[in-house]
């Protein structure tokens, strides 16, 4: 079974990863546009990183038959610098007319502040402005109330509910997030979000409809092959195998193929991880 992680911040992650990644059956990741582990302090920031989503990280997967896309945006976190956020969001329709950009993302609430609202409508304008689906993150802090102020600015603006992911859910918030069209993102953390067991009881107990798994693995302690260890877990807890796979692939195949741009042909042969050697650039 081929194997689809939605959510990967690939940028903290070591060339070792994608290795153990493609051996581990992951042929597709999505990477989104998130903070570097400290505030950005330059517009020039954001665009060295977002070239690097488009040019760098697709190549360095490539080397491993792993096909890599990425998400846009800017993300909630830094959303509150008032200093950087116009010009960064100025910046975003260079990049959301790329290729391999498959939605924007992410974008969503952090401390759920005015300002965070502001921006979330516009890059949601300009999801909609560029025929894009969005990746919703919901907040780390009082992630229910974060969900629910998601789901009504999504309705407020009239964006399409189909053409929207909202990620990091749990047992209170899958709920809401399945009453909509919204889809549902479940990432899995070694020590905190969502674990194995967990998510397999909510496989379960809702089955597989618009709902996926990533890993989110980033700068913190964080799991690359969660994908495939929940995938495990799944099956030996005896989900059926279409369930698995629905979840694992389709799901995310059809969620982000809403972009147009999602091509899943061969991403580099087998791996060689010094053939090749060049960047390809934004």
């Amino acid at each position: 079974m081929k194997l689809f992680d939605p959510h990967i911040h690939m940028t903290s992650r070591t060339t070792a990863d994608y290795e153990a990644m493609a051996a581990a059956g992951i042929a597709a990741v999505i990477e989104p546009a998130f903070w570097l582990g400290q505030p950005r302090t330059h517009v020039g920031s954001f665009e060295d990183y977002f070239a690097s989503l488009v040019g760098w990280e697709p190549f360095r997967a490539s080397q491993f038959g792993i096909r890599h896309f990425c998400t846009i945006a800017l993300n909630p976190k830094e959303a509150n610098d008032e200093r950087l956020a116009a010009g960064v969001v100025a910046l975003l329709p260079r990049y959301l007319a790329k290729d391999g950009v498959v939605a924007v993302g992410e974008v969503g609430y952090d401390e759920q502040t005015p300002i965070e609202d502001r921006w979330f409508a516009e890059q949601l304008a300009l999801a909609r402005r560029f025929g894009l689906p969005a990746l919703v993150h919901t907040p780390h802090r009082d992630k229910k109330r974060g969900t629910e102020r998601s789901l009504a600015l999504v309705r407020e603006v009239g964006f399409p509910e189909e053409r929207v992911l909202i990620d990091h859910n749990n047992e209170e918030t899958l709920p809401l997030v399945l009453r909509t069209g919204c889809w549902a993102g479940h990432s899995i953390y070694p020590n905190s979000k969502m674990d194995e067991p967990r998510m397999a009881a909510l496989v379960r107990q809702y089955g597989s409809e618009r709902i996926l798994i990533n890993s989110a693995a980033d700068w913190g302690i964080s799991d690359p092959l969660k994908v495939p260890k929940t995938v495990a877990v799944m099956r030996a807890q005896g989900i059926a195998e279409d369930t698995i796979e629905a979840i694992a692939w389709r799901n995310p195949v059809a969620f982000f193929a809403q972009s147009g741009r999602l091509v899943l042909d061969d991403a580099g042969g087998p791996p060689d991880a010094f053939a090749g050697n060049t960047v390809r650039r934004g």
